[in-house]
């Protein structure tokens, strides 16, 4: 039987009939238009709440077209370019889509732009170079042979970039090509509250303004074979103008170069370390947005509308993870579920009413075509963002698209329709509790609380090579049975640590606002604080290359806590000596290790000590976990730390005693149901709580079990798509046994 709410469908022009229909059988009690679409009279008389898609910066190009010198402007780095003589030409345009971007000559490129020796780093003057509008292109005069030179130089923005994936991704053909504009500009920003109050006027029955988003797009730019060259969910790159260049030094005292913005190339990607320049322009950057977006609330409520944000497309500034996001007057935030990390984003967002996740498949011709089973993604999605739903739920779910393409799919339609009513159940039993945490974990990195569920994220929800060790530490922490809280390496400076924390979880490549770059050498003050808290009692997972920052003789300035350094070809002629792996231990108890290859280890014995060498790891893998990308050469300390996995001769796990506390070293844990039962034991045994670990805990990793006190239930969930059996320890010492169906959840009474 279907159940009805909290449930947003999408629907489009001249789809009335299979749009109440669907309705219907989904449960709708919202339904809201997509990019490009309008919503029927007869969709509307529903009786539904209505959403509307409302673009304040696009879909406007009778404007625009009149004040081109008002679209939103990006710095851009050109490719570099080797001077063979004392002359080098650049072309400016030559790795853009010049669809997409064109220089800016209206503002003096003597003023605005650099052009810099990247072989000295040394500025050239703007006497040195010339610019050639007409061929797109920079001459530097008195160039040194052999050097390379690059141009930095503010582009506008000339075709929206979401718009732009939709059109080509949908193929929209000749389509009229939408136009951004940048409200920083007084005349475009009267047109822009002067456009949206008119609207209000012409949309009575619409109930809720569904902000798509604000302002400036995240990093997203493109190559000229219109792929995608620069994407950086959180990047602030597509921000700037020389109206806000000249107010920001007239308020911070002093002028950005064009370098803080392209960053020699990284564009301030979140991994690199923060620096003041990118600090002080996204608090500039986001005073500006933040005041603009609560005058587009006021509007909306002055209306008897709901303003609710789309946490995604032009979301920068809005920062809803910093201080006085809940003085926006907001209503509601709307994200896309791409996993459990990506829902936690979403629902752990304070400072408005409710939250709401916007469900894949995306109801796109890139999922929805013939042959193709959308229903397979729906489950994964599904299944994905469950776990971390019952660790902090969304109050409504939905889907985004076409709904026409989806349609045309009956076992996609039967999936969601099984999905909607799950989702409503959960919330029917918890009343929206969220289940009971176990432990008090947190993340510590560079950025802390401001980039919440955000850490080790390239793009929305896509982890790569390089991140998807890290990435899957969150992913996991996203449905485990603990309290996740994220802190920066200042908060621990400058205030200690929370009294009430378990285990703080630290790390990243070198070099990276996750590691900490040069903090641990700056403020040493930040290692005596972590020493001294886990000596008392305290406990530090460390992850790849933690406190790493050569120093002293050691590169982890952390190593005697968590007993694991790492040889930088530095101290080659100081030997090290691996004591032997301990196979059974209460972190590993879960892992599944094949018979044979744990009979090959231990027949093969440990390696002789050798010089210079681990003389003392396993001649044979021992194996049974998947540490993702390989951290080479590291080593432990010394012979008392407990060795759990030292594969070719470099530790992958290991347990050290600290004082009172404890140090686990864990080289990466990409996302897998064992890793994440593996991480979840790490955080147990690091803090001393291994007697807590039984009770509601599953014997099948596969399977998670989430407690709800205050309603009095508790549930498993099965995670894969294959029946699973589990068996359920119970605080008495019994224990429940369940068979669970693909995807399947069982609810009992606690």
């Amino acid at each position: 039987m279907t159940t009805t709410g909290r449930f947003t469908l999408p629907s489009e022009s001249n789809f009335a009939e299979k749009t109440k229909e669907l309705a219907d059988l989904w449960g709708a009690d919202a339904i809201r238009n997509s990019d490009g679409t309008q919503l029927d009279d007869a969709v509307r008389a529903l009786g539904k709440k209505i959403y509307s898609a409302y673009f304040p910066t696009r879909a406007h190009n009778e404007w625009i077209t009149l004040h081109m010198d008002e679209t939103p402007q990006v710095y851009l780095l050109t490719q570099r370019e080797l001077a063979t003589g004392d002359t080098v030409v650049i072309d400016l345009m030559a790795t853009f889509y010049a669809e997409q971007l064109t220089p800016n000559y209206d503002a003096d490129p003597a003023k605005y732009w650099e052009v810099v020796d990247r072989t000295t780093g040394a500025v050239v003057p703007p006497s040195g170079w010339t610019v050639d509008a007409a061929a797109h292109t920079v001459s530097v005069a008195g160039a040194t042979p052999m050097h390379e030179y690059t141009v930095s130089f503010l582009a506008y923005i000339i075709w929206d970039p979401v718009e732009m994936y939709n059109h080509l991704t949908n193929d929209w053909g000749d389509k009229e090509h939408e136009i951004p504009f940048d409200i920083y500009h007084p005349a475009t920003r009267k047109f822009v509250f002067d456009t949206f109050e008119q609207w209000l006027e012409a949309n009575p029955d619409t109930d809720v303004v569904r902000f798509t988003t604000f302002f400036y797009q995240f990093t997203l730019i493109f190559d000229p074979k219109h792929r995608e060259k620069i994407v950086d969910w959180f990047g602030c790159s597509c921000t700037v103008s020389p109206a806000a260049l000249d107010d920001f030094e007239r308020q911070y005292g002093y002028r950005l170069r064009p370098e803080d913005f392209v960053d020699e190339g990284c564009y301030n990607s979140a991994w690199r370390v923060p620096r003041k320049a990118q600090r002080d322009w996204i608090d500039f950057l986001s005073g500006f947005v933040r005041e603009n977006v609560k005058r587009l609330a006021d509007m909306s409520h002055a209306a008897g509308k709901e303003a609710m944000m789309f946490l995604g497309d032009q979301w920068i500034g809005t920062e809803p993870y910093k201080d006085g996001f809940g003085d926006l007057g907001l209503d509601a935030v709307v994200g896309s579920i791409g996993d459990g990390t990506t829902t936690r984003m979403i629902a752990d967002i304070k400072g408005v009413k409710y939250t709401e996740g916007r469900f894949l498949p995306y109801f796109f011709p890139d999922t929805f075509y013939e042959g193709n089973d959308p229903s397979i993604e729906a489950w994964d999605n599904w299944r994905k963002a469950r776990r971390a739903i019952l660790r902090s739920p969304i109050a409504r779910m939905g889907y985004g698209g076409y709904l026409s393409l989806a349609a045309k799919f009956p076992k996609f339609v039967d999936a969601v329709t099984h999905i909607a009513d799950e989702f409503r159940d959960i919330h029917d039993r918890t009343g929206g509790e969220a289940a009971e945490g176990e432990l008090n974990v947190a993340i510590l990195n560079s950025w802390g609380r401001m980039r919440s569920w955000m850490a080790y994220t390239v793009a929305h929800a896509l982890p790569n090579k390089q991140t998807y060790s890290y990435y899957g530490i969150l992913e996991a922490l996203s449905g485990m049975r603990v309290n996740v809280r994220f802190i920066s390496f200042d908060d621990v400076i400058e205030h200690g640590v929370d009294d009430d924390l378990d285990v703080i979880i630290t790390g990243g490549p070198v070099d990276t606002a996750y590691s900490g770059g040069d903090v641990w050498t700056r403020e040493p003050k930040l290692a005596e604080t972590l020493r001294a808290w886990v000596y008392g009692g305290g406990a530090l997972v460390g992850v790849g290359e933690p406190s790493a920052q050569w120093a002293q003789g050691r590169f982890f300035q952390l190593a005697d806590v968590l007993g694991v350094d790492e040889e930088r070809f530095q101290t080659l002629s100081v030997d090290k000596y691996f004591p032997p792996v301990t196979p059974d231990h209460f972190i590993t108890a879960d892992v599944s290790v094949d018979p044979a290859a744990r009979e090959a280890w231990e027949a093969a014995g440990y390696r002789i000590p050798l010089s210079g060498c681990g003389g003392g790891q396993g001649k044979a893998p021992f194996g049974g976990i998947d540490f993702g990308e390989a951290i080479a050469n590291t080593f432990p300390i010394n012979e008392h730390v407990t060795l759990l996995r030292a594969d070719g001769g470099e530790v992958q796990l290991a347990l050290n005693e600290y004082g009172q506390g404890r140090g686990v070293y864990v080289s990466g844990l990409p996302y897998s149901a064992a890793n994440a039962r593996l991480l979840e034991r790490i955080l147990f045994s690091a803090s001393r709580h291994e007697d807590r670990y039984a009770a509601y805990s599953s014997t099948n990793p596969e399977c998670e079990v989430a407690r709800f006190p205050k309603s009095g239930w508790y549930c498993v969930i099965n995670n894969t798509d294959r029946p699973q059996s589990t068996d359920v320890a119970l605080p008495n010492g019994t224990s429940e046994h369940f068979d669970l169906d693909a995807s399947a959840i069982a609810w009992r009474r606690l």
